[in-house]
């Protein structure tokens, strides 16, 4: 019995793609996710490149091991879906994914490179970066919130030993939420709202901090060599080791001896 060319293994693979797919080891770069319903999919392995989801159905998708190519994902349905060792950046490393009118909540990355991605106008609430790479990535008016009822708000999400060196987080809204172990070395935090967030082990170094917010932020352990105080916005009940207080000092001009 011969054995199926290219285009008969293609088809075989666009037929399976359907809710509670299982796909391994692909090339779906050639098939069609426009509007497609792969809830509760599963895909290993599989390599997606100038792929374009639009309008399509990720909700409990597990997908791991898997390369997006410069993908542009819009008005996507990501809810619940895990991503583990996925990356989404081109060959070269400087183009990543795109996520535009998305809903990402509960969404979890685990270990997975975002780098130079860009989250614009999607809905983050709940959703969990775990030790992941996400380098120069952008959040423009990424919502983490969520409205309970008429006046309750609520914001959660996890950005947990994630290296967002270079990102863009300009105006970000993430207050009590856990970025605990992650590297904001020269970010952009400008207006950033992370009032009783836990930034424990961060690397500072040179973030731009003007107007961010850090009232009752639990900031030990990490490092804030150049962290001007008199830049933040907000720093009431901040929490810093002893050791923490001397640089901080120094940054504002003050001459700090030890007794």
């Amino acid at each position: 019995m011969p054995y199926p060319d290219r285009a008969a293994s293609m088809e075989e693979m666009m037929v399976k793609l359907e809710p509670n797919c299982i796909v391994e080891n692909g090339s779906l770069s050639d098939c069609d996710f426009a509007d497609a319903d792969l809830s509760g999919a599963t895909l290993t392995g599989c390599e997606l490149r100038d792929v374009r989801f639009t309008g399509t159905c990720l909700q409990d998708a597990r997908l791991t091991g898997c390369r997006f190519i410069r993908c542009r994902f819009a008005n996507v349905d990501m809810r619940d879906a895990l991503f583990a060792n996925c990356s989404f950046v081109d060959d070269t490393g400087h183009v990543g994914a795109q996520f535009a009118f998305s809903r990402l909540e509960q969404a979890r990355f685990s270990r997975s490179d975002l780098s130079f991605a860009k989250f614009d106008r999607s809905a983050l609430f709940g959703v969990e970066f775990d030790a992941c790479n996400m380098r120069g990535a952008a959040f423009h008016k990424a919502d983490f919130s969520r409205l309970f009822g008429r006046k309750l708000v609520k914001t959660a999400a996890t950005l947990r030993g994630c290296n967002l060196e270079f990102a863009d987080l300009n105006g970000i809204r993430m207050p009590g939420c856990d970025l605990s172990g992650s590297n904001f070395r020269e970010a952009v935090l400008f207006d950033a709202d992370l009032e009783g967030a836990d930034l424990r082990g961060c690397d500072l170094v040179l973030a731009l901090t003007a107007g961010a917010k850090l009232a009752r932020a639990d900031l030990r352990d990490a490092d804030l060599a150049g962290l001007n105080l008199r830049e933040i916005a907000s720093l009431e009940d901040m929490i810093v080791s002893a050791d923490q207080q001397s640089p901080l000092l120094a940054a504002m001009g003050l001459e700090v001896y030890p007794g």
